[in-house]
């Protein structure tokens, strides 16, 4: 694994910790939140498939393309032709858009912790993982919010 590969590994990692130390309280054994409903379940069946499958994807990224990866060239591979476009596309304006909106404006409605925070850490980790771990936080904290 090259350096830049173990520094976005590691970044990712640190960046699903913070979420974890951040609100520790919903995930307290025996706590008001405990337990794991089906949605829960859900999202951490298919959210940790997308974190796996997208850095894997990403480290062959890196062995192939070597000193030439990066963000820019990332986001200029993902234009190549009309499929990846359109695919593309979409992936910009649903993350860099409609993912920061949707988790700001519901989870302070919901009365999440750093709720602004899925957006970055999507950059490091997976679009799809970071709706996932949304998804689970905003159970937990509904689940907290309705026991207290």
């Amino acid at each position: 694994m090259s350096p830049i590969e173990t520094f976005y590994t590691v970044a990712g990692l640190l960046a699903i910790a913070v979420v974890f130390v951040v609100n520790s309280q919903l995930f307290k054994p025996g706590g008001k939140a405990a337990g794991l409903s089906w949605i829960e379940g859900l999202c951490w069946v298919f959210g940790l498939a997308a974190l796996g499958l997208g850095w894997y994807y990403n480290y062959l990224y890196f062995q192939e393309y070597g000193d030439a990866a990066g963000w820019w060239h990332w986001s200029v591979m993902m234009f190549a032709n009309p499929a990846s476009s359109s695919g593309g596309q979409d992936l910009f304006i649903a993350n860099l858009i409609f993912l920061p909106l949707w988790t700001i404006i519901d989870g302070r409605r919901s009365g999440m912790k750093i709720s602004w925070y899925y957006f970055p850490m999507s950059l490091l980790t997976s679009y799809a993982f970071a709706i996932a771990l949304f998804m689970i936080v905003r159970e937990r904290q509904l689940r907290w919010n309705q026991a207290a």
